[in-house]
């Protein structure tokens, strides 16, 4: 009885006087997620009454209204050099980038007041600061309604995915569209956190389990932070949850008709939050609660997800902190790096999944057979987990890049993520690395603003080029050379390229009249025997060609020195080599 009454007085607020410090979700019926108002208003009450709070405005969004941070610091310190300097670990959280999905947004606010009102939860950030984002997609969350959600089980009245410009903010991490995305870039390099989590809720299969989880995907993650999250972080996760309660099983993403198919681990490309993160060396989490749940458990858990994920770096903010500065030294003489990936099936791991038989009865629309889950039917069962990536294309590190000033859109995104550049101080002309974009695929219907491009062939070649005073140099010799590699890389799975940043290149600009080059093409194969011998060639492999004159006219022209020397010629190069240039700091 003695010990419960100590930790009773141990829990109790520091300052009791202060007026009634529930949340809307704590105040409301289990089915009340908090306005956008209502959000913003409790932080400012927090911010007013405890100096350990500040809330700040963290640059604009598309939907005119702010972005915010908050940051909490026992020692009211809020600025992220002087808290590196004091040896502090960054636990960043952002929520609501989905606000129909608002777990986070309801448990954040009561996380951060018990942090400073609870004694045994203040202790956690001796070593560590923690910094929230709110509501990321404001524009979302002023957009509420009630329906969009429809396979989810409350709160009532929730916001929308898509943002002002109707962007899905989980995909724009990388292309940053939306000034949302933006803000946070510039937010995310201030702090470079170790761990970064973004709340969600998921869709799909019915189970058990009221959270799940995707972690950095093992294999992209740097092998010393790879290490550290299979070894420490993740098992201590796990087993805090369990002792809470709350079992957790990795997101349910699975390779067949339902979960007993086997679980696929999800490979986040940069376009996602957690892929970004890992750019620069950042553990990222994406929890996510099950739609079908209640609304109080789903902010329950992610509560205590969130308490387990701060609780951990704490104790363990040394060897954290040990495996983040080994990946940042690895990284300057990385000389490899992967950019496109593939499940790797021949290794499997195992988990006891909780789930529900997957059932069939007609449907009462259409007649026909439909699947459902049959929850008087709960399972325990081992499960194939099948989470090993492996690189299907890797490419060589450079020196550097060089981009012309031309190309302000890319440089933009380059600076405003942390990126160093430097700048040419005269014309030079130099043997760079051009590449020329052979092949590609394009998506037939929009993607996220965009008509995405893939399988990207390419034609790399010496070339001396002229470039000028002010064009920009990129050297690959900073923290931000992942990022780099995987923005200005044309086969990137999400680079500038692949997102349509470099389209005008891919159109030429000048031609011919075929009735007037035909004397010319005739000449330059005169002049050329060794081309008419190749052409010659060319026609007796393929029949198709050897009768279709236009296309043998444009082989030559393609070959001929009348044709545009830049079309296609991706305005990017690599250098592999510094040499004399000439350079000042941006």
């Amino acid at each position: 009885m003695l010990a419960a009454l100590m930790l009773a007085a141990a829990l109790l607020p520091i300052d009791p006087a202060k007026p009634d410090w529930r949340t809307p979700f704590e105040r409301g019926d289990g089915n009340t997620t908090a306005t956008y108002a209502e959000c913003l208003a409790y932080y400012r009450q927090l911010d007013a009454a405890y100096p350990e709070i500040s809330l700040r405005e963290a640059g604009p969004t598309d939907s005119g209204q702010p972005l915010h941070e908050v940051v909490v610091s026992l020692d009211g310190d809020t600025d992220p050099a002087s808290l590196r300097r004091k040896n502090r670990r960054v636990v960043f959280i952002q929520n609501g980038i989905h606000p129909g999905e608002p777990e986070g947004i309801d448990a954040s606010m009561m996380l951060v007041r018990d942090y400073v009102q609870k004694k045994e939860l203040r202790r956690q950030l001796e070593n560590v600061t923690l910094v929230v984002v709110p509501v990321y997609n404001v524009d979302g969350m002023l957009n509420r309604n009630r329906t969009t959600r429809v396979n989810q089980n409350g709160p009532l009245e929730y916001g929308f995915r898509g943002n002002a410009r109707n962007y899905d903010l989980n995909r724009d991490y990388i292309k940053q569209n939306s000034r949302n995305a933006r803000s946070f870039a510039a937010l995310f390099q201030r702090w470079l956190p170790e761990v970064f989590v973004e709340t969600h809720t998921s869709n799909g299969a019915d189970y058990q389990y009221t959270m799940t989880l995707i972690a950095t995907q093992k294999d992209k993650l740097h092998p010393a932070l790879s290490q550290y999250l299979q070894k420490r972080l993740l098992p201590a996760l796990y087993q805090g949850m369990e002792k809470r309660q709350w079992p957790m099983v990795p997101y349910v993403d699975f390779d067949g008709p339902t979960p007993e198919s086997g679980l696929v681990g999800f490979l986040e490309t940069p376009r996602y939050s957690t892929g970004y993160a890992a750019l620069f060396n950042t553990i990222g989490f994406m929890p996510e609660t099950h739609m079908l749940k209640a609304y109080p458990p789903r902010v329950q858990s992610t509560y205590a997800l969130l308490d387990e994920v701060i609780r951990f770096v704490h104790r363990d903010a040394d060897a954290l902190g040990a495996a983040r500065a080994e990946a940042d030294r690895q990284l300057l003489s990385q000389s490899e790096f992967p950019l496109q990936w593939q499940l790797y099936k021949d290794a499997v791991d195992e988990v006891q999944f909780r789930g529900y038989e997957a059932r069939t009865r007609p449907s009462e629309v259409s007649g026909q057979p439909r699947q459902y889950y049959d929850r008087n039917a709960p399972f325990t069962r081992p499960v194939k987990y099948y989470n090993t990536y492996r690189p299907t294309l890797t490419v060589r590190r450079a020196a550097a890049y060089l981009i012309p000033q031309a190309w302000q859109e890319v440089i933009e995104r380059l600076e405003l993520n942390g990126v160093r550049l430097q700048r040419l101080r005269q014309d030079a002309t130099l043997t760079v690395e051009a590449q020329y974009i052979e092949d590609f695929q394009t998506s037939p219907r929009p993607f996220e603003g965009h008509y995405l491009h893939s399988q990207v062939k390419l034609r790399p070649q010496s070339q001396q080029l002229t470039f000028h005073a002010g064009d920009y140099v990129a050297v690959l010799d900073q923290p931000a050379a992942r990022y780099l590699v995987e923005t200005l890389e044309p086969q990137g799975p999400d680079s500038f390229f692949a997102w349509g940043l470099f389209d005008s290149i891919l159109q030429q600009k000048e031609h011919y009249s075929p009735y007037v080059f035909e004397d010319l093409a005739a000449e330059v194969l005169r002049q050329q025997p060794a081309l008419r011998q190749e052409l010659e060639a060319r026609q007796k492999a393929d029949a198709a060609f050897a009768k279709d004159g236009a296309a043998q006219l444009e082989w030559v022209f393609r070959r001929s020195e009348y044709s545009e020397p830049s079309y296609r010629r991706y305005p990017v190069v690599r250098l592999q080599e510094l040499g004399q240039l000439s350079l000042s700091a941006e």
